[in-house]
């Protein structure tokens, strides 16, 4: 009676670490997804802004080479 009860009890940790090791790797790639969403933004910013902070730059190069 007593290890039938350990049995089930044992199977039921088992399940719920299982479950919590399938958590964390679905965090991770909702983290991942959030990083890769973060990385265009940063490149489409610098494709559409990029020519214009590199005349600023070259702007002040040049002033400062004068």
């Amino acid at each position: 009676m007593l290890s039938n009860l350990y049995q089930r009890l044992r199977g039921l940790m088992v399940r719920k670490t299982e479950l919590e090791e399938k958590e964390k790797g679905q965090g991770m790639v909702e983290y991942a997804l959030i990083l890769v969403l973060i990385a265009i933004v940063v490149i489409v910013i610098l494709t559409v802004v990029g020519h214009q902070v590199n005349n600023i730059f070259s702007n002040i190069s040049n002033t400062l080479g004068t």
